[in-house]
């Protein structure tokens, strides 16, 4: 039996929910026993208290200090104490615990996931921009408390299953399967009208509207490769990407032989969620059970960088490394939101990326400073407000 006292940062959200609704799942097995410290969450006041009433966590908290009484009231009587802001998360982060799951989207998860880091807890890492960020620092973080850093996007749970880790020297490509999004075969005429409503219908995954805008734009696959080559140590030549309709491969690592390994499943986060909550073990839940008769076949195609030329900004902001990465992550971020917001058209996300990479310019961070986050969080402001000054100047011109 798997046994965690866990918090969970950004419970509300997509990966949040099914984190809960896997512990759910395991303790209705009999495979797990689970006590929750903390829950963080946004907006959802309702969803939030709901958690609360059924997890029973020390403390309950809101990123959103205006909705604070709003939480305390519908927590009255739980037991669970309500706070809210920031610093509240923060603290929340640094609470004593086995397992954090860090899943707040954006880069308003760095904070929080970099406090969590710090305690020797197992952190869950679900936040991409997290490692983008802060990606060197971060792991040393990590690994100076004495806890372990594990990934939570399918792709990287799947390299990490199949990755020789003592052995890195064995490993010669890592491989990133992508669905492709909703708009892997519209015509790029057509992809100027593409509405927010469009860019969030994944056809394979259910994830937060930012998420899948970026699975539209195929930025998600070039924050990605970023991310893979901090948490195995690979540069960007050494790592490519495949698009995989179907989604049951979900990434793949070739060895110096010849010989390469893949980790397949249905389409369902829960599956890396419950490798990253048992490991090194695995529990047993009602999971998805892979068919590959009824499936008949997988195919594979090489992504065109030409409709989404995201994917080699992100490349070419690995390859020239310091500061790079994080303003394409602060960009694409700022420029997703103006799309959702209506801003902002879906083919000028990558212009603005673009630019505000050319505009931006700042060190890298010093993996090994307590600083480094500070240090992150500086130069991602600066990219966003190069990015929103971007953004203002396309909307001035429609």
């Amino acid at each position: 039996m798997i046994r965690r006292r866990v918090t969970v940062l950004g419970s509300t959200g997509s990966v949040g929910c099914s984190t809960l609704a896997l512990m759910d799942q395991t303790e209705a097995n009999g495979a797990g026993a689970f006590e929750v410290e903390a829950l963080t969450g946004g907006a959802n006041i309702a969803r939030l208290a709901e958690q609360a009433r059924r997890w029973k966590p020390k403390v309950a908290v809101t990123a959103d200090p205006a909705r604070l009484n709003e939480l305390r009231d519908a927590l009255a009587g739980t037991g669970v104490e309500a706070a809210a802001g920031d610093e509240a998360i923060v603290e929340a982060a640094q609470r004593p615990v086995d397992w954090v799951m860090a899943s707040i989207v954006g880069s308003a998860g760095l904070r929080s996931a970099w406090a969590a880091a710090g305690t020797g807890a197992t952190l869950a890492l679900a936040n991409k921009e997290s490692l983008v960020c802060c990606g060197p620092s971060l792991i040393e973080r990590v690994k100076r408390a004495g806890g372990r850093l594990l990934p939570v996007d399918s792709e990287h749970s799947a390299i990490f299953q199949v990755f020789p880790h003592g052995s890195p020297e064995q490993v010669a490509k890592l491989v990133l399967t992508a669905s492709g999004g909703p708009f892997r075969t519209t015509p790029k005429a057509a992809m100027a009208a593409i509405t927010p409503e469009q860019a969030v219908a994944h056809p394979n995954w259910s994830m937060g509207a930012k998420i899948s805008v970026d699975s539209a734009t195929m930025a998600n696959k070039g924050l990605e490769m970023i991310e893979a080559a901090y948490l195995f140590d690979t540069p960007a030549e050494r790592i490519d990407v495949v698009v995989h309709p179907e989604s049951i491969i979900h990434s793949l690592v070739e060895y110096v032989d010849g010989s390469t390994l893949a980790q397949m499943g249905p389409p369902d986060m829960k599956t890396p969620i419950a490798c990253a909550l048992a490991w090194p073990d695995r529990i047993a839940w009602p999971a998805p059970k892979l068919d590959l008769a009824a499936l008949g076949k997988l195919t594979f195609e090489a992504p065109d960088e030409s409709r989404f030329p995201l994917l080699t900004l992100a490349r070419q902001a690995l390859q020239a490394g310091g500061s790079a990465p994080i303003v394409f992550n602060a960009a694409n971020e700022v420029a997703a939101l103006a799309f959702l917001d209506r801003r902002l058209a879906f083919l000028n996300i990558a212009a603005v990326v673009a630019d505000t990479l050319s505009r931006v310019t700042a060190p890298g961070v010093d993996s090994c400073s307590d600083s480094a986050c500070d240090a992150a969080l500086a130069v991602d402001a600066k990219a966003r407000r190069a990015a929103e000054s971007i953004v203002q100047g396309f909307a001035a011109a429609a």
